[in-house]
């Protein structure tokens, strides 16, 4: 039975760039969506014009698509995932654009009749709206409130669950800036961690979780789960998803 210094050591050392969570594999467990996000975004885009993808990370999401429009675009602000996500990308011919993620969009109005994101930090509406064109589509698999809460809270202690990310502001926030909710489906999936190293390299990577997270300020409290994990096999925590569509109006003639 691995120390667990050996497990931390290993959870610091593992790379958090790009979103490829193949390292979790036997580690930890996260219920997928019933909508199935990848294949969703894959049958749009193969009948769409113009694409752009928000936030794509390392790409990684987007590049398993099977057909490719013959204009796709991303963007993303995290400099080492830009490389990644080129390579990952270039296949599709597909161009990647840093930009932060509170920032407007470099592209002109009426660009893309398919926005899509997944897991955004952050979503800024209006510029959805401005580069989507008339009757365009935004698609979106977006983190719901209170995500994975029980690990926040056991790093933590007890945390206000925000209405940051609820399904009604995404609802007020699009139609805010006229466009029409096509669709809003919230599901809430079991989380399973196995050791700590996978707990660390996730506080790591998945950054909102715990804001503040560094190992040797939680020590004390890894330890605690560390020994729980030992004695009862698992850590369980919930993740709240939500599938999001919006369409911008048809152009008035």
């Amino acid at each position: 039975m691995r120390s667990f210094e050996e497990l931390v050591a290993e959870g610091e050392a593992v790379s958090v760039e790009g979103w490829d969570f193949s390292w979790f594999e036997g580690r930890a467990t996260e219920g997928r969506p019933s909508w199935g996000y990848q294949k969703l975004i894959g049958t749009r885009m193969a009948t769409a014009e113009a694409a752009l993808d928000i936030q794509t990370g390392g790409g990684e999401v987007l590049a398993g698509i099977p057909t490719a429009p013959p204009r796709l675009a991303a963007t993303e602000s995290w400099p080492p995932n830009l490389a990644i996500a080129r390579r990952n990308l270039a296949p599709h011919g597909g161009t990647v654009v840093e930009v932060a993620d509170d920032a407007a969009l470099p592209f002109d109005p009426d660009s893309f009749d398919l926005v899509v994101s997944r897991h955004p930090t952050v979503v800024i509406w209006p510029e959805i709206a401005r580069v989507l064109r008339p009757a365009g589509v935004y698609l979106s698999q977006q983190i719901g409130s209170g995500t994975v809460i029980e690990l926040t809270e056991y790093m933590m202690g007890p945390q206000p669950v925000g209405t940051g990310r609820s399904t009604e502001k995404a609802v007020a926030s699009a139609e805010s800036v006229g466009l029409s909710v096509v669709q809003v489906r919230p599901e809430s999936l079991r989380m399973e961690f196995f050791d700590i190293a996978a707990v660390v390299h996730f506080l790591r990577k998945v950054i909102w979780i715990v804001p503040d997270f560094t190992v040797e300020r939680y020590r004390d409290r890894l330890l605690a789960l560390h020994d729980q994990i030992q004695r009862d096999g698992v850590f369980v925590a919930t993740s709240e998803r939500f599938l999001f569509e919006a369409q911008k109006p048809e152009a008035v003639s």
